[in-house]
């Protein structure tokens, strides 16, 4: 073969494999980035709207989870993407990570472009089956009168640590925090009795509860939650201003044009309009709970700022 042969054939080589990027790079796929490892509230959110989506937007569908760091590694991955095809799910409890963790790279409010909230939850504060509490008032009474009781959690910064934390505030009670490595080994250390008591996600407490596992003292939203209405509000037992919403919000990569915003909102609304869908978060004990862009951004705001004032008030201090 020539020299001239051999550069011709790699000069087509080369031109057919730009082709191939380039047609590549062009097909579309909404990339749906969860932070959190797989089975959390925010995966199932998301694999349970992204068929829907795909549908109604004609494109490929993916969710990609990257988790670490507290959710920290997806969040900073698409605080540094250029792909408008790429989303971003997350617990309400991101707005707090600049409290515990000072080598974020990204701005939590500011780093992602709003699109819309889409589920809200309810924990429950429960107790040990032994614990003789059945009320806020009685868990009240009974934790006043036992100094350096500990509550459980699965880490710092978790719905499970703030929610006790404001509670804490509310009702003037002292417990001491004990941080778990995930939520299984707390729950199992709360069942055993080596810890009396803790906040968990309601559709998880419910069941243990029928099968006289533990105790639900009350739940966090300031109404009872739709989907169990036996269970009072801790505000409605007394918890002045308490209200803890686990909610959970969907943003787009930085810069996003507001037309494209609204072309995944619209397609959001319709997953969570479809019944399947519907069916599928609300057996999760989740509520649908949609918003504008900048009622999403005034939310996380305000989350910021209860959130910021609540640590400063309990002396947590940053890793």
């Amino acid at each position: 073969m020539t020299l001239g042969r051999r550069t011709l054939l790699a000069a087509s080589g080369a031109a057919a494999l730009a082709s191939m990027g380039v047609a590549h790079a062009q097909q579309k796929l909404l990339r749906i980035v969860v932070p959190l490892t797989p089975g959390t509230t925010p995966d199932l959110i998301a694999r349970a709207i992204g068929p829907v989506m795909q549908a109604k937007l004609d494109m490929g569908f993916v969710v990609e989870n990257k988790a670490g760091a507290s959710g920290m590694i997806g969040m900073d991955f698409v605080a540094k993407s250029a792909d408008p095809a790429t989303l971003l799910i997350v617990p309400a409890t991101t707005v707090t990570l600049p409290l515990f963790y000072k080598s974020i790279d990204f701005d939590v409010i500011n780093s992602f472009t709003p699109i819309t909230q889409v589920c809200s939850s309810s924990f429950v504060l429960v107790v040990h089956k032994e614990v003789p509490a059945n009320t806020l008032a009685e868990f009240a009474t009974w934790a006043k009168s036992r100094p350096g009781l500990f509550y459980a959690s699965p880490g710092n910064g978790t719905h499970h640590h703030l929610f006790m934390e404001l509670l804490k505030q509310s009702l003037g009670i002292p417990l001491e925090h004990v941080p778990y490595k995930g939520s299984a080994p707390a729950v199992n250390d709360l069942l055993g009795g080596q810890i009396p008591t803790m906040f968990m996600p309601i559709q998880v407490a419910v069941p243990l509860r029928d099968a006289g596992r533990l105790k639900i003292i009350g739940g966090s939203l300031r109404e009872r939650h739709p989907g169990f209405p036996d269970i009072p509000s801790l505000q409605e037992q007394g918890a002045q201003n308490f209200h803890a919403d686990p909610w959970f919000s969907i943003w787009g990569a930085p810069k996003m044009s507001a037309a494209l915003v609204e072309q995944y909102r619209a397609a959001i609304m319709a997953a969570l309009d479809d019944v399947a869908v519907k069916d599928k978060l609300t057996k999760q004990g989740l509520i649908l709970k949609t918003s504008t862009p900048a009622e999403l951004l005034a939310l996380t705001k305000a989350e910021s700022a209860l959130w910021t004032q609540m640590v400063r008030n309990s002396n947590i201090k940053a890793e």
